[in-house]
């Protein structure tokens, strides 16, 4: 304790680490953030972040450093988050200037090529509290690929494992769904194992024993452990089916909650629909089939992806298209369309979902000034805060929603900001793609500066980066999708709590559309 004081005062007494060299100045920041969590000293931690950090030279830094300079500075918001709040987990408050600041901040460190330099243990702690982020925002299938990041890195990982776990249980009950919620919760109930939890920080055991217990208070015993095969299930027909399909389970795209649990066959469909909604009479079930549009559209744009990623070969309705050689290895023909045609389609599903929100949650947002971006806020500019249709709800997957919506960059004021690094070159290919010119080059291609003439026009890419940002678009607005899938589920929840116990509400079963009327 005398240690952790001695620091604390050493740091409150420096208004800059520039005397430091940027090494020592990062083991500083570390050392302070340490000893004001063992403290839980918030002013030293806002010291840091408003004072010190800013008096780094980051650009003087090797990347090592800067790995461990955006780490330790996750670390310190995380701080701020946890004791500005007398909630557990922090505030329920839709916005957060230190979750945004963390989440930032940890994914800087990831992106940094300095993290390679760093010790397994230490990745495994940047993706954990990247996932714990995402939890605690309502993007709790994000989180869980990122736990199952850390965990591929050290099964061992108990942080990671019981708050994977943890995030489980709190997903299934989130699912409307009661038998998927169920395996689920078992999953989350066996990882919760203490034999299989290692190497826990202080009190993390009682919190995941906690948990646990309140999933054998809800499930009873013989079904926690009771044998099931995840994989028993069938791919399909062909092999080209079966293949397709091992690749969505191999990179969680299956709109089915189960995926999330990993490539398991079970949840090899996509399952997950619009849930009940309590309609008024005459309305018809506009939001089932809204929601029919949103799905077909991602399972199509999900399957120009595969195919032009696995396919490359030309296509017959290429022959004879004259097209001439540009000396700078373009890429061109079907397939490559199909990429562009794919992150489109995936990329308008935003708005959709936005529009599909609008109604459903009766906002009166005018049809040509909805957008997934100011959706949220009063009068669709951020200034002015977010507003109480959303503010009024704890509902978690709506959340989460609003938190995806964050990394996506719109060239408009108030949305410039968002927390993904990488969000901004996003739109930029987006918005060439639509509008402009974008040019994609084979894997031959080293760079703009490799060719022979420069293409003033274009916004040149290889094709394999945007088959990599194709891919993470994907796994976006398939979250999104759940999100919004499990965000009307909870306001159904809600709504049937607050309605009249006297009120009839008389079902309207609707029937499968049979696979063999798609066309």
């Amino acid at each position: 304790m005398n240690q952790n004081l001695s620091t604390i005062e050493a740091i409150l007494n420096l208004s800059s680490l520039s005397h430091l060299t940027t090494k020592e100045a990062v083991r500083m920041l570390g050392a302070g953030i340490d000893a004001a969590w063992d403290t839980k000293n918030i002013e030293v931690l806002k010291h840091i972040v408003d004072i010190l950090a800013i008096s780094i030279d980051i650009e003087q830094m090797n990347q090592d450093d800067v790995c461990l300079f955006h780490y330790f500075l996750a670390n310190a918001w995380n701080g701020i988050k946890f004791l500005s709040s007398s909630a557990s987990g922090g505030s329920w408050d839709w916005e957060s200037q230190a979750v945004e600041q963390e989440t930032l901040s940890i994914r800087r460190a990831l992106s940094s090529s300095g993290l390679t330099q760093q010790p397994a243990i230490r990745v495994c702690q940047i993706h954990t509290n990247l996932a714990n982020c995402y939890d605690t925002t309502g993007r709790f299938v994000e989180a869980i690929s990122e736990w199952d990041r850390a965990l591929q890195i050290e099964p061992r990982f108990g942080m990671a494992r019981g708050n994977r776990a943890s995030g489980l249980w709190t997903y299934a009950n989130s699912i409307y769904d009661n038998g998927h919620a169920v395996v689920m919760a078992r999953e989350a109930w066996t990882q919760l194992d203490p034999d299989k939890l290692e190497g826990l920080e202080p009190g993390a055991d009682k919190y995941f024993a906690s948990v646990r217990a309140k999933i054998e208070s809800k499930i009873p015993h013989d079904v926690l452990t009771k044998p099931f095969d995840l994989n028993g299930f069938d791919l399909g027909e062909t092999h080209e089916e079966q293949e397709y399909r091992q690749w969505c389970l191999n990179n969680k795209l299956f709109l089915n909650p189960l995926n999330d649990l990993g490539p398991v066959s079970i949840a090899a469909q996509d399952i997950l629909s619009c849930p009940s909604i309590v309609a008024k009479i005459g309305e018809g079930p506009r939001f089932h089939d809204f929601m029919n549009q949103i799905k077909q559209e991602y399972c199509s744009a999900r399957w120009l992806v595969y195919d032009a990623s696995r396919n490359q070969s030309p296509h017959f309705s290429d022959k004879d298209v004259l097209l001439y050689n540009t000396l700078d290895y373009p890429s061109y023909g079907l397939r490559t369309e199909q990429l562009k045609l794919g992150f489109r389609g995936l990329f308008s599903l935003f708005d959709k979902i936005a529009f599909f929100l609008n109604a459903y949650l009766d906002l009166g947002i005018a049809e040509r000034r909805v957008s997934f971006r100011g959706l949220w806020y009063v009068n669709q500019e951020r200034a002015k805060g977010i507003c109480s249709d959303f503010t009024a709800r704890e509902n978690w997957p709506l959340r989460g929603l609003f938190w995806l919506g964050k990394d996506l960059y719109e060239d408009t004021d108030g949305y410039r900001d968002v927390i993904d690094p990488a969000a901004k070159r996003l739109n930029e290919i987006r918005n060439h793609l639509e509008h402009k010119y974008l040019k994609l080059h084979s894997d031959l291609w080293n760079g703009a500066n490799s060719s022979t003439f420069t293409d003033g026009l274009a916004v040149s890419l290889g094709r394999d980066e945007f088959e990599e940002m194709s891919m993470h678009l994907l796994s976006m607005t398939r979250a999104a999708i759940i999100y919004l899938a499990l965000g009307v589920h909870s306001e159904e929840m809600v709504r049937a709590n607050q309605r009249d116990p006297n009120t009839i509400t008389p079902p309207m079963p609707l029937d499968n559309w049979e696979d063999d009327w798609k066309s």
